[in-house]
């Protein structure tokens, strides 16, 4: 399987101050970048664990005593970790967002340049897809997608648009929802826009946004004291949830004070947002979006 280089490798995996005797887990495999990267300054006794839901990822599996690859959604970390025997780790990476091998594999739908059936699916043991989205989905469900996923101000006009056209068809591959959408697509910003629908429409059928929360909040209980988080994101929305949670462990409001009016955070900020440097674009055009954000459990 081809897959690019990962993004911020070494400051990702720099940001978890590896113990050599510890235990990790990196919840975004894919081609296993950063898994080596980390095997590479892990001792003999240290373990790595890795999730990837796509079968693809298999392949890529990593012939080391230390490794453990779980073909499993990270949504189940805790669970598949406590499997294993392992209640508690020393450092979780996360690159979230869709890999480059999925992006460049053009049945799986997930790519703009491509006509392909409307999938998107990260697992093939999902049952929901894009198809199921686009030509299922109520009207004010479609709104709901485009707006709060793909924040599009005109989600009310593309999800009308939608209902109208698979009245008469169903639509079923990328070209025809391009053809569908035309008239909202001109062509000083095609590219943009069709990113953003895409977006949503990824994001609902992986339930990306629930399954970070799920995953942010199993962290907090896994991770030792002084143990680090260490995630990259792609878009506004992830970045919010991971910055609001790293700050007070909150995706929504403040927590409460005490009676002087303190509060208690979960975590402390390692250091501020790092992003790729113009050589790291230059080479992998992937990074150009990347987000990194380091917090340790106190």
């Amino acid at each position: 399987m081809e897959y690019h280089n990962p993004v911020l490798l070494k400051e990702t995996v720099d940001g978890l101050n590896i113990n050599p005797d510890g235990v990790y887990v990196d919840v975004t495999f894919g081609g296993g970048g950063h898994s080596r990267e980390i095997l590479s300054r892990l001792g003999s006794r240290g373990k790595l664990f890795a999730f990837d839901q796509d079968e693809d990822a298999l392949a890529n599996v990593i012939n080391d005593d230390r490794f453990t690859l779980i073909n499993e959604n990270f949504r189940f970390i805790k669970r598949f970790l406590r499997f294993h025997g392992i209640k508690k780790v020393d450092g979780i990476l996360a690159d979230l967002g869709v890999s480059s091998h999925q992006f460049d594999v053009a049945e799986r739908g997930f790519s703009t340049r491509f006509d392909a059936l409307l999938d998107m699916r990260m697992s093939q043991k999902s049952e929901l897809s894009a198809y199921h989205v686009v030509n299922e989905y109520d009207e004010t469900s479609l709104r709901r997608v485009f707006f709060d996923y793909g924040e599009l101000k005109n989600a009310p006009a593309l999800a009308r648009t939608i209902l109208e056209a698979r009245e008469k068809n169903p639509i079923r591959n990328t070209e025809q929802l391009k053809n569908v959408l035309a008239k909202y697509l001109p062509a000083h910003k095609s590219n943009k826009i069709l990113a953003q629908i895409y977006q949503a429409i990824r994001i609902e059928v992986n339930q990306e946004m629930e399954v970070l929360k799920e995953f942010l909040q199993q962290s907090l209980e896994i991770l030792e004291e002084n143990g680090r988080l260490s995630v990259i994101s792609y878009h506004s929305l992830e970045d919010r949830l991971v910055k609001r949670f790293m700050r007070n462990g909150l995706f929504e409001g403040e927590p409460e004070r005490d009676f002087f009016g303190n509060f208690t955070v979960p975590f402390k900020i390692i250091q501020k947002l790092i992003v790729p440097t113009e050589a790291e674009i230059a080479v992998n055009n992937r990074a150009r979006s990347a987000k990194l954000r380091v917090a340790e459990k106190v």
